[in-house]
């Protein structure tokens, strides 16, 4: 019998489908993987904002996670939204039950595209001290990375110095520093392979778009999805990378919701008339 490859992402869900699990589901599908989840919370939100945030009891998270590593497995695990400090240990006490789970991606997200806050003030310790250490890679934008390190960054010039000291705070992690929040024209990500002491620049242009919708949710699952199929650190980052220029490219061509709408997860399924 053929297995699958699997991938389980822990996150928060987006009703409006753009964002959260919901992208990561759809990421993994795109990308060939097959897709399971652990939710930790029911978000209100769509493409304007986030109304609300309902949580799944930390235990009840911790188990979900069990159940589906217990039964199927995962050859990678993507982290999204983690909304106080008690979830934050809980996860990494679980994943910690499963030490042969190497490619854990987390995506350290703090703040919405919409600007509304999804992490509460007193976990971003707790997140440097638990869990970016336990992971492979984490994919910070340029005001998470700020927030964590505790200082301003605000020119492409600090990329760099920034992404190896966020891993080498962590002791040691690979850092994917996203550039999206830069007002330039060519925006260069910087990927920090702490495994082979190297950086690369990864540029790309900046789309005319307002639909950038989960952007950050679909990088780190795709850099999952490419972990979990067996390539390296470094094909993992640059395909993903290509993915989701190649969606956001794609999904600027249509028109939905109000506010920041998604990026197109199937555009290398779809045909083009839709």
């Amino acid at each position: 019998m053929k297995k699958y490859n699997i991938a389980l992402t822990i996150a928060g869900s987006d009703p409006s489908g753009g964002a959260g699990m919901q992208a990561d589901l759809k990421t993994f599908s795109a990308l060939g993987v097959y897709g399971a989840s652990a939710i930790v919370a029911l978000v209100d939100e769509n493409t304007q904002g986030v109304y609300g945030v309902h949580p799944v009891p930390p235990q009840f998270v911790a188990g979900q996670i069990r159940s589906v590593i217990d039964d199927i497995g995962a050859d990678a695990v993507k982290i999204g939204m983690l909304h106080d400090s008690e979830l934050i240990v809980t996860v990494a006490d679980t994943l910690a039950l499963y030490p042969h789970i190497r490619n854990i991606v987390l995506d350290p997200v703090m703040v919405a595209t919409s600007g509304d806050h999804l992490l509460q003030h007193d976990a971003v310790d707790t997140l440097r001290r638990v869990l970016i250490p336990r992971s492979r890679i984490i994919t910070p934008n340029i005001p998470e990375a700020s927030l964590l390190l505790g200082q301003t960054i605000d020119h492409n010039d600090q990329l760099r110095d920034a992404a190896v000291a966020l891993s080498e705070a962590a002791g040691g992690v690979s850092v994917m520093l996203k550039a999206g929040h830069l007002d330039c024209d060519c925006l260069t990500d910087i990927f920090y392979n702490a495994e082979t002491d190297e950086i690369e620049e990864l540029s790309a242009p900046r789309i005319a778009t307002v639909n950038t919708h989960g952007t950050g949710c679909t990088l780190s699952s795709a850099i999952a999805a490419c972990l979990a199929r067996g390539a390296g650190l470094k094909d993992a980052v640059r395909q993903a990378k290509h993915y989701l220029f190649k969606a956001i490219q794609s999904g600027a061509a249509y028109s939905i919701g109000k506010g920041h709408g998604p990026v197109n997860h199937f555009h290398n399924l779809w045909p083009e008339e839709n």
